[in-house]
């Protein structure tokens, strides 16, 4: 969320971006609720004040009658300022809440199709195996008893094609760690605080897109980046342990409620897969340079796998709440003969952080925001496709890619 003095402060800004983006808010009418909620807390402060002098004549003697009606008085009138104080910033949180982050300068304009290329690597393939097909006749994947057991679009991975899951993990475990990331397994579920706190506002009531538990504050993590916004939260951290980096394994949940159109064969869009998610808490004037840290190691392990892609600095009006700015990788399919999204990385600046309280002390003594920052490691499903895709082979055999080797017991075919 936005800080409501940045908001005033900068009004056109956050406006102008909030329309980039896509998103329908008033954010005038923040600012005029803010104001409302002010003389509300300066009518409650002053009434504190008269219940203090009240209670300091009352001590060392007995009290007027008047001065014990008086207090009672306050006591009632306060209880109700209080009241209308707290249904006052409530209301004002609500609507911040749907303020999305500033975008940066050299973020583009407009819709998805106004992202810019900004570097390629590797050979396009000219062709390729269809991944649903091949490991269906291998019997490495079944939807068909997914779906009996869960429903559409849940699955089960079997024999070399579950190996090869847990092959990639590995190797994207070593790469994570090769970078200085602390490795976490993360609760999956989180409550709605947390979940708020990331800034997945959907842009219409229709694109939610987590699974929530009848009955209790808490929903199913769509991504390890939810579990990781909170791990910090409430919390202040010296400047001298930042940055932090995290790499995040879990399992992820989604209803794909805005995937209408988008490319959903397979595995490529399902409703609970497997994922390893980098996180970094740093200062604010790191984040940048974070960010570029975050997809250069993207950027190492598909090239390791030799995959082919393209980096794109993703477009104003493609961009969700929380970024600034995001990067996304796309490989290039040789099945569909077009690039295909396989991770992003995102700058959220001090939006997460201010939303979940999570703050650095410096070594002047003072206390300021964060910035968070998050990226795909490897999304397991979508690199199941991937894989299959490059490196299946009409006869029916797979060619390991050397880098999985190791984690396969040396084998060179599946």
């Amino acid at each position: 969320m936005l800080d409501v003095k940045f908001i005033r402060e900068n009004l056109e800004l956050v406006e102008k971006s909030a329309k980039e983006k896509g998103y329908k808010v008033n954010v005038r009418e923040v600012l005029e609720l803010d104001d409302k909620r002010k003389t509300v807390l300066a009518e409650v402060e002053a009434l504190r004040q008269k219940r203090n002098e009240i209670a300091a004549k009352m001590k060392g003697g007995k009290p007027s009658a008047d001065l014990i009606a008086e207090g009672k008085a306050i006591k009632t009138k306060l209880a109700e300022k209080e009241e209308t104080l707290s249904a006052a910033e409530a209301e004002v949180n609500s609507l911040i809440k749907r303020i999305p982050n500033v975008i940066f300068d050299d973020v583009p304009l407009g819709g998805e199709e106004c992202s810019v290329e900004v570097k390629t690597w590797g050979e396009h393939h000219k062709t390729g195996v269809d991944h649903l097909d091949f490991a269906t006749s291998r019997d490495w994947l079944d939807f068909e008893r997914g779906a009996k057991v869960a429903g559409a679009k849940f699955y089960y991975l079997k024999g070399d094609l579950a190996l090869l899951e847990n092959a990639l993990l590995q190797y994207g475990l070593s790469k994570v760690l090769e970078h200085g990331f602390t490795f976490m397994t993360v609760p999956d579920m989180v409550c709605s605080r947390v979940l708020e706190g990331c800034g997945f506002n959907p842009r219409t009531s229709d694109q939610s897109d987590e699974y929530y538990i009848e009955g209790e504050d808490l929903a199913l993590i769509a991504t390890a980046e939810m579990s990781l916004t909170g791990y910090h939260m409430d919390e202040i951290i010296d400047e001298d342990k930042l940055p932090l980096f995290y790499a995040g394994y879990s399992p992820c949940f989604r209803k794909e409620a805005g995937a209408y159109g988008k490319y959903t064969r397979g595995l490529f869009r399902v409703h609970q897969f497997n994922k390893l998610e980098m996180y970094a808490f740093c200062l604010p004037e790191q984040s940048k340079e974070i960010h570029e840290k975050i997809l250069a190691i993207e950027e190492d392990i598909w090239q390791g796998l030799g995959i082919p892609y393209h980096v794109i600095n993703i477009a104003a009006g493609d961009l969700g709440a929380p970024a600034a700015k995001k990067y996304d990788m796309e490989y290039w399919s040789p099945v569909n003969q077009k690039y295909q999204e396989i991770t992003s990385c995102s700058n959220c600046t001090d939006f997460q952080a201010r939303a979940v309280n999570c703050r650095v002390r410096r070594k002047d003594g003072t206390v300021e925001f964060v910035h968070t920052l998050n990226g795909t490691a490897i999304p397991l499903a979508r690199a199941l496709v991937v894989l299959l895709e490059n490196y299946a082979t009409e006869d029916g055999k797979f060619k390991v890619p050397e880098v999985l080797r190791p984690y396969l017991g040396g084998r060179e075919e599946l």
